[in-house]
């Protein structure tokens, strides 16, 4: 007998075996199928074409130019005090243009729109303007963003000189000073490090928790405060700006909430 010979006959041996098992799990998963109105189900239905307006409405943001922002922000000194210690970093927020006609009334603004701009969600910005009383006079909310923004600049310094010290065998960082540094920057490499995998075995965490820090900073400069109107307020249409058609977002008229909790 040839191996060829018992190969064959082995496998016509278990063929029976092979047929009883697949007619096993076939039956499973029609009975489970059941459940879900099988063979009636015809199962979840498949869209061919989008509609109309979501299209347009893709092609519209598609079109919107991106707003660029640099993060660590760009410096540039004003003082003598700025130029030989360097300029504080500010938020390069997006400039509201108010204006006052008779027919939209007293208090309107537009701005230039992008793609990558973001508001607040309508709940929270009329919890702000009716709870807190944070309505015309947005300078609180300005402070805290900018409060937020040159603390996660501050951080990120932190960040790039605990990078730095890594590669310095001759600095201990665990002896004063630089012990404080450790305790405010490695716990989110505790944190991150069993996500964020080795490259070529580098410890690259601190890399990407240093982007993702930047990019949660960078954001701040494309928020927009919208107060007194909902952010849902605005209206999209087109602008002459410095002899060139540009695309705005234009709230005017009178705020809904001055409707809404009028007295």
């Amino acid at each position: 007998i040839t191996y060829y010979d018992l190969k064959m006959s082995l496998d016509e041996k278990f063929v029976s075996v092979r047929t009883t098992v697949f007619n096993i799990v076939e039956g499973f998963f029609q009975k489970l199928a059941q459940f879900f109105g099988y063979p009636e189900n015809p199962g979840m239905p498949i869209t061919d074409k989008i509609s109309d307006n979501i299209y347009m409405r893709s092609e519209f943001l598609d079109e919107l130019p991106k707003r660029i922002t640099y993060f660590p922000p760009a410096q540039r000194p004003e003082t003598w005090f700025e130029v030989i210690f360097g300029p504080a970093p500010r938020v390069d927020v997006v400039p509201r243009y108010v204006y006052e006609t008779k027919e939209e009334g007293f208090y309107n603004f537009y701005i230039e729109n992008y793609k990558n701009i973001f508001f607040l969600p309508d709940w929270l910005s009329e919890f702000i303007q009716v709870r807190l009383h944070i309505c015309l006079d947005i300078s609180f909310l300005e402070i805290i963003r900018e409060v937020l923004f040159v603390g996660l600049v501050f951080y990120s310094q932190m960040v790039i000189l605990r990078i730095a010290i890594s590669w310095l065998i001759s600095i201990n960082p665990y002896t004063l000073p630089w012990s404080y540094l450790i305790a405010a920057v490695d716990w989110t490499e505790d944190v991150l490090q069993g996500l964020v995998p080795s490259v070529l075995g580098v410890n690259v965490t601190g890399s990407v928790f240093l982007g993702a820090l930047g990019g949660v900073a960078d954001s701040l400069n494309h928020l927009v405060f919208t107060m007194p109107f909902l952010p849902s307020e605005g209206e999209e249409t087109k602008l002459v700006i410095n002899n060139e058609m540009k695309d705005v977002l234009v709230f005017h008229y009178l705020p809904s909430l001055w409707v809404d909790y009028k007295k």
